[in-house]
């Protein structure tokens, strides 16, 4: 028992003065991960379960973005600490989204890219996002407007325009992400955007883009000169 104290003895207190002290990027992934289940495990050494975390699913953010029945699975995590987990996952999510709203999100493109890649880039399912702009260009709301499967999602071009309309929107982006990691759009995603744009178009609403977001990269219809 002395040994097994001795092995993390202090450990913690350590951990979080420098993280304190000397900033967040001193610290290894799976030093992050420590910290936020400390939340969840006031006692004892969280450092293996950490390490098992990022070995299981292969990044800090894939730790986070992990569905709980995905973390219940690996051993030692309970409820406690999927819960520091996800809300860690949801403050990023929130930081990320606060640099762009009530901003003229076409000047801010990259910081866009940024929140929409935190906001779905790791999901397991495909998620059909809407951002919805006013006549400056600025994010006045975001919403998913569907959730999917691994390949596929259902969107219906009369709830895109009906929801647009009741929020007083302008102009739309069209975000969705794609779990292969291939961004490449699919001939659905063409003809899905192509309606879209169509209908929005006849009721004074514009389309400035549709992106496909994956854990690495994106692909915008615009560049590619899909709209």
């Amino acid at each position: 028992m002395a040994e097994e104290k001795a092995h993390y003895h202090g450990h913690r207190q350590r951990l979080r003065d420098r993280l304190i002290d000397k900033g967040g990027d001193t610290l290894a992934d799976y030093e992050v991960v420590e910290c936020l289940l400390f939340a969840g495990q006031p006692r004892g050494d969280v450092k293996p379960l950490a390490k098992a975390l990022i070995k299981q699913f292969g990044s800090l953010g894939a730790v986070l973005a992990a569905e709980p029945r995905a973390l219940q699975q690996v051993a030692g995590m309970g409820a406690a600490s999927i819960a520091a987990l996800k809300a860690a996952e949801e403050a990023a999510k929130r930081l990320a989204r606060e640099e762009v709203i009530d901003r003229p999100v076409l000047s801010s493109w990259d910081k866009l890219l940024a929140y929409c890649r935190t906001a779905i880039g790791r999901e397991e399912v495909e998620r059909f996002h809407l951002l919805f702009l006013d006549r400056k260009n600025q994010l006045i709301a975001d919403e998913t407007q569907q959730r999917g499967t691994v390949d596929h999602t259902p969107v219906y071009t009369r709830e895109v325009v009906k929801r647009a309309l009741e929020l007083g929107a302008s102009a739309l982006i069209l975000v969705h992400n794609h779990p292969s990691g291939d961004t490449t759009p699919s001939r659905a995603d063409i003809a899905m955007t192509e309606e879209i744009v169509e209908a929005a178009r006849k009721l004074g609403i514009v389309v400035h883009d549709h992106v496909v977001i994956s854990r690495s990269g994106h692909a915008s219809f615009r560049s590619l000169g899909l709209l």
